[in-house]
């Protein structure tokens, strides 16, 4: 597949997120500014964690297919990273329209990332496994919590923000196989 369908293909599971985003801000206003780094790190592992058991298993009960829960943590990852931005408990609730700037600020800087990985890697991401998306998903997050154990200090590892752009990007890459993937079946 072309780099360029790559990104028309990350600009689209981006905007369905963010979709979702912008909706749930519209429900619940942006109840999310009140988490701290390690609750939004619990709620991505949840999420994850459900990805692998439904993946081991091959069962589920609940509903929100697994597709869902990859969006929530794009969702969830897009929010740690405007977390860090945001002063801790100044103000709590943005206008819808205050936190879609900061995604989209965040969902940009994320896609440059997924852009610089990309261009050296040369889309190795499209020979991985679903499975292994959630293996690094966790892995990441394992990392998050050893740092926020360390009060954010590393001695030559990334830092937490770098972590959660990679989790984000895992996630989308499993959206687009998974949209890909589904495309193949229906031919």
């Amino acid at each position: 597949m072309a780099y360029e369908e790559t990104v028309v293909r990350y600009d689209r599971v981006i905007g369905r997120c963010k979709a979702i985003f912008l909706d749930k801000s519209r429900d619940y206003g942006t109840s999310w500014r009140v988490l701290r780094p390690v609750s939004i790190t619990d709620q991505i592992m949840i999420k994850a964690l459900r990805i692998r058991h439904i993946q081991q298993t091959g069962t589920q009960k609940i509903g929100d297919d697994v597709e869902e829960e990859f969006g929530g943590i794009v969702n969830y990852g897009i929010i740690a990273l405007i977390q860090e931005l945001l002063p801790g408990e100044e103000r709590w609730e943005l206008s819808v329209s205050e936190a879609e700037q900061l995604y989209n600020q965040q969902a940009s800087r994320v896609r440059e990332l997924m852009e610089n990985k990309n261009h050296d890697y040369g889309e190795a991401w499209r020979q991985m496994s679903m499975e292994s998306f959630v293996d690094l998903i966790l892995s990441k997050l394992q990392r998050i919590r050893q740092i926020i154990r360390a009060g954010g200090k590393t001695l030559v590892s990334e830092g937490i923000a770098s972590n959660f752009m990679d989790i984000v990007n895992y996630a989308v890459f499993a959206l687009i196989l998974s949209e890909e993937r589904s495309e193949t079946l229906s031919l």
